[in-house]
């Protein structure tokens, strides 16, 4: 018995020696595998991303002039940028449609989800699906879509309008297109926004709700004092989006740019600016300039903006 036992355990690590170097081998194999086959995303990432904007940096530093050529001018660029009424203006505007449009999107979305969430809302299915619908809808064919109802000759409001015998709004005016703008983004985006602060809440434990209805509190209150702040960084989240999609305004404006040339400038939108600055102007080192400038700014708007939500959580979990 005791030699058979000592051979059993003279045996055993004899086995797992030769175990050792299979199971190593099938590691090295499956972390080659996993490195292949995330190669062509890090390809991509690095040939469409990293290597742009490397190369956006550099052409930023340069001016290219018709006497001289290509010179170096440091940051020259960007002290015109920021000194450059076109793209100040662009900024500010892009700034007001920030101000009015994000907050009323995020609380349009937010209210769309919570009341899907309280059970209220019948068929919760098809509404979700018929709210995220517009995000679906391509940006081009949105904006085109909404130039035909503002259009002033054939729109549907504009016949509304002289139908009652009322004079139609030109809402492609210069008084008016920021705001007709802002209703074409709020309408593509409601629904993307929804789902994200939809499935923040889907993710709260149903028993904080049961607790609180046996308290006597009703859905406002439930909504109010558990789930708003539950899904606070979820609606952050959806702020940040906002914000950077805001400052990179482009196709909206640049579609319907044709049918309101008057309202719409080239340099409606800092995006739209860099875009003529580029391909119209042919000025590419100014137009990386104002690109990184812009990226400045909202970096630096989204960073204010989470430093102001983590102080009034800090202030609130305080108080």
């Amino acid at each position: 018995m005791t030699t058979s036992a000592n051979t059993l355990a003279s045996a055993r690590p004899a086995a797992a020696e030769r175990r050792r170097p299979r199971t190593s081998s099938d590691k090295r194999r499956q972390h080659i595998a996993a490195y292949v086959l995330i190669a062509p995303f890090f390809l991509v990432f690095l040939a469409m991303l990293v290597v742009p904007l490397f190369y956006s940096g550099y052409l930023s530093l340069f001016q290219t002039k018709l006497v001289g050529g290509t010179t170096f001018v440091g940051i020259a660029n960007y002290i015109r940028a920021f000194t450059d009424s076109q793209f100040l203006s662009g900024l500010g505007r892009m700034g007001l449609f920030l101000i009015i449009q994000v907050p009323v999107m995020v609380c349009l979305a937010l209210f769309v989800a919570l009341a899907i969430d309280s059970g209220r809302a019948k068929a919760s299915t098809g509404a979700r699906l018929l709210i995220f619908i517009p995000y679906a809808v391509p940006g081009v064919v949105a904006t085109l879509l909404w130039g035909y109802i503002y259009g002033t000759d054939f729109g549907p409001i504009t016949q509304i309008f002289q139908a009652l015998g009322l004079h139609a709004p030109n809402l492609l005016s210069n008084a008016n297109v920021l705001g007709s703008l802002m209703n074409i983004v709020t309408w593509e985006f409601v629904g993307y926004n929804m789902v994200i602060m939809y499935s923040a809440l889907r993710s709260i434990p149903t028993d904080l709700y049961e607790a609180a209805e046996i308290d006597g509190a009703g859905q406002f209150r439930i909504a109010w004092s558990i789930k708003i702040p539950a899904i606070r960084p979820a609606i952050l989240l959806t702020v940040i989006f906002s914000i950077i999609g805001t400052f990179q305004l482009f196709n909206e404006p640049e579609l319907l740019q044709s049918i309101a040339p008057n309202a719409i400038s080239s340099s409606y939108t800092p995006n739209l600016y860099a875009y003529t600055l580029a391909f119209v102007n042919h000025d590419v080192n100014y137009a990386a300039t104002i690109a990184f400038a812009l990226g400045f700014v909202i970096m630096i708007i989204s960073f204010v903006v989470q430093i102001a939500q983590q102080r009034s959580q800090r202030q609130g979990a305080s108080a």
